[in-house]
């Protein structure tokens, strides 16, 4: 499947390109794994390091990152406003997608993903340091969230059943509710009548509490996909709100959904 079959294909780079441009002072590489410890084991020259669990996610609001945290982690990165962002990772791009939702989330647009991340990387048998690079803090400015990509619970609630907008989840069939098949509209209508037990979102913008699922099992090509982290918290929670709140996050499978138009 080659660039050219996505609907977007403007968002997603080669290998090739990526070692072409390994040492382009305006192209900032970021590995952002499913498993931590794999950047310290080898990865792309002059790429930093990204660990999702610590720096992707609030732990204590179980939410992304708000503006001025994403900042600071650009400006001890090295990275500038105006500069193009390259993700990739492991397991088919999974967490460096859910990296890329949030700088588009956060106003940072000139980002893409490495096609085939580091899987595709490895096969192809191009080389791999252990050495982090050196870099200078910059003056990351913080950005405007940009909250049109983004739907919260009462959204979804507002529109299951109305036929006007598909609801797409991406879990593996193993961790579904319902397992052997996609779930039903009555279930996804069951699903948020229970999601609204649990506290609702403030209605003005900012950061909001969401519960998030595991990531779900990749598709069999070199197109991106992830779910977002799994929640932190130890406190029980019913499956069917959790799994009707992790919906209500538009991006959860931001890679292969904005590539391919869905």
């Amino acid at each position: 499947m080659s660039t050219a079959d996505y609907v977007h294909p403007d968002v997603l780079v080669s290998t090739s390109w990526v070692a072409d441009h390994l040492n382009d002072p305006k192209v900032k590489i970021v590995e952002v794994d499913v498993d931590t410890t794999s950047y310290d084991k080898g990865h792309i020259k002059n790429a930093i390091g990204w660990n999702w669990q610590t720096q992707l996610q609030d732990r204590v609001r179980r939410d992304v990152v708000d503006p001025r945290t994403f900042a600071e982690l650009c400006r001890n990165s090295g990275i500038n406003n105006d500069d193009m962002v390259v993700l990739y990772g492991d397991n088919n791009n999974w967490f460096a997608a859910w990296a890329f939702w949030q700088f588009q989330y956060h106003g940072h647009k000139n980002v893409k993903l490495m096609n085939g991340g580091r899987k595709k990387w490895e096969e192809e048998k191009r080389p791999l340091v252990t050495e982090k690079p050196q870099t200078s803090k910059s003056n990351y400015a913080i950005p405007p969230t940009d909250e049109s990509i983004r739907a919260y619970r009462r959204e979804v609630e507002d529109v299951v059943g109305a036929g006007r907008v598909n609801l797409v989840d991406v879990r593996s069939p193993m961790s579904s509710p319902a397992r052997s098949s996609l779930p039903s509209r009555s279930w996804a209508k069951k699903a948020c009548s229970a999601a609204a037990t649990s506290p609702a979102p403030r209605t003005s913008p900012g950061p909001r509490p969401s519960t998030t699922t595991a990531p779900s099992r990749p598709p069999p090509t070199y197109a991106s996909s992830i779910s977002p982290p799994a929640s932190t918290s130890t406190s029980p929670r019913s499956p069917t709100a959790a799994s009707a709140s992790a919906r209500a996050t538009r991006g959860s499978c931001c890679g292969i959904c904005w590539a391919l138009g869905t």
